[in-house]
């Protein structure tokens, strides 16, 4: 009989020393951050059994990652952190004692100029712990400006009042900020040019953005007759701030010639000619456009449509311009 006790003991003593050698500490990574490091040996000096954490916490067959809003209810380490049986995961002076180290800058990588969080900055001397942004998880990346705005993410802060405004000082933030001239496709005439450089120079970041523009170009495309209603560059080229979208078109689409235009029906056949040479000699752009024409063609008329003053028929009334009902030559005939 004794022999077998002493056999029983010896077996349960090999079984205890393969689980002291299997039971490595494990290192949870982080992009920005050192790792924690579990160790199983500290835990094991205080808690000698293993079941209590496998599978009741943890199951070694469903390996998943915890965040800490789910720590703080007492998922995973929680389980135990909860400031009652061991300290808790929750209490900002303690989150040293896993998360030991330094945590590095985090560069936001944006084509205008990159944005860089410095956690020292943040931390030393400013009176601001880890939870006084993580507050039960990491900083969603992503962010528009816009939200910062409504007070997400930097922006909760950033407001003006407890530190300076996500809303303007560009500069603060986005280090070595290089705005670009923006080129806006509009065939069939030249592109439209819009010059940071030149309106930077009167007007602030924050006139602009993201008040009408958040910051990601071609974002919101307007057309001319919403900028002729005020929208878009139209809030300041309105012809009293700036002169007005509806002017000069060549002030922004610059060396612009509209091209003649030709007319088919459905089944191909050329039916009429448009000469923008002949008309921009006596007209402005804005003479038609967009008050009879949209920039793009619009609705198709037909002869019955301007013959009651629709499209051409606005002009070629017999007043200002020879009536639509007279000669069809001059205008079904390519000269």
């Amino acid at each position: 009989m004794n022999r077998r006790i002493i056999t029983f003991f010896a077996a349960a003593m090999v079984m205890l020393m393969a689980v002291s050698v299997q039971a490595k500490d494990i290192r949870f990574s982080f992009k920005n951050a050192p790792a924690v490091v579990f160790s199983h040996d500290t835990h094991l000096a205080k808690n000698k059994d293993c079941k209590t954490c496998h599978s009741a916490i943890f199951n070694l067959s469903k390996k998943r990652s915890y965040s800490m809003a789910e720590m703080e209810k007492g998922l995973s380490c929680g389980a135990c952190h909860n400031g009652k049986k061991a300290f808790s995961v929750a209490v900002e002076k303690d989150c040293s004692k896993c998360h030991r180290g330094t945590p590095s800058a985090i560069t936001y990588r944006i084509p205008a100029g990159n944005a860089v969080f410095s956690h020292d900055s943040h931390v030393n001397g400013k009176g601001f712990g880890c939870k006084s942004c993580h507050k039960g998880g990491p900083i969603r990346r992503g962010v528009s400006m816009a939200e910062m705005e409504k007070g997400k993410s930097c922006g909760s802060c950033h407001n003006g009042k407890t530190a300076f405004t996500a809303a303007a000082n560009c500069g603060s933030c986005h280090r070595g900020l290089a705005t670009k001239t923006l080129k806006y496709k509009s065939k069939p005439v030249n592109d439209a040019v819009f010059s940071h450089d030149f309106h930077v120079q009167a007007y602030k970041c924050g006139d602009c953005h993201t008040k009408k523009y958040d910051y990601r170009q071609g974002s919101r495309k307007a057309s001319m007759a919403d900028m002729a209603k005020g929208k878009s560059c139209g809030s300041c080229h309105d012809g009293k701030t700036a002169f007005a979208s509806t002017g000069d078109c060549n002030k922004c689409h610059a060396g612009y010639k509209p091209a003649n235009l030709t007319f088919k029906n459905s089944r191909g056949t050329v039916v009429g000619y448009f000469s923008h040479d002949f008309h921009t000699a006596a007209y402005k752009c804005s003479d038609c456009h967009t008050k009879t024409f949209p920039y793009g063609g619009g609705k198709r008329m037909t002869m019955a449509d301007m013959a009651q003053g629709k499209s051409c028929g606005a002009c070629h009334d017999g007043k200002t311009a020879f009536s639509v009902k007279g000669d069809c030559a001059k205008c079904h005939k390519k000269s």
